[in-house]
């Protein structure tokens, strides 16, 4: 043999021995280390999953309760009182209620409790629903007319800061009224 081939088979014995053990260190490693790719893969899967439940959870969340319904109504209930039935007329200030339509509506609901929570329209032919409305100064409860709230039920409230007009001295005074529904 000459020394031409005799050096040509040493380099191809050198280069497949490197390639195979390349090959050997890359696919088949016995020291149990993951690569890149895949533990790039798991996080994703992983996220995914994790995504998936919490979105997944939240769509039935609204058919558990009802207590979006009973704030609606209360919502609904406190803007049909103060800006239309109590209002004192003046469009130019928002939430100004008149004391006597204040005291009127207050009594009203204390002595025919059934025939406002019907002109409110909080009954229906198979739901009724319960009204509780308190009117607070810095002082105190100022006055608290319906049915008191019983314990271990949904209520929808709604608070509306309301400026209380006085007819007889023209005065105006701060309320917090809350209406409470259910």
């Amino acid at each position: 043999m000459s020394n031409k081939l005799i050096i040509y088979r040493v380099h191809t014995i050198i280069a497949d021995n490197i390639i195979s053990a390349i090959l050997y260190r890359g696919v088949m490693n016995s020291k149990g280390q993951i690569t890149i790719d895949y533990l790039i893969s798991v996080t994703i899967f992983l996220f995914a999953i994790v995504f998936v439940f919490n979105y997944t959870s939240g769509i039935f969340t609204p058919f558990s309760s009802n207590s979006d319904e009973v704030t609606l109504l209360a919502d609904r209930t406190a803007t049909v009182l103060v800006e239309k039935l109590l209002n004192k007329g003046d469009e130019t200030v928002p939430n100004m209620a008149n004391e006597t339509k204040v005291e009127n509506f207050l009594t009203e609901l204390d002595t025919n409790y059934d025939a406002t929570i019907a002109y409110l329209g909080l009954t229906g032919s198979y739901l009724r629903y319960d009204l509780n409305v308190t009117m607070e100064n810095e002082s105190g409860v100022v006055g608290m007319a319906g049915k008191v709230i019983p314990s271990g039920v949904n209520v929808g409230q709604t608070k509306r800061v309301v400026l209380l007009k006085y007819e007889e001295t023209g005065n105006t005074e701060t309320v917090m009224m809350s209406f409470r529904v259910w």
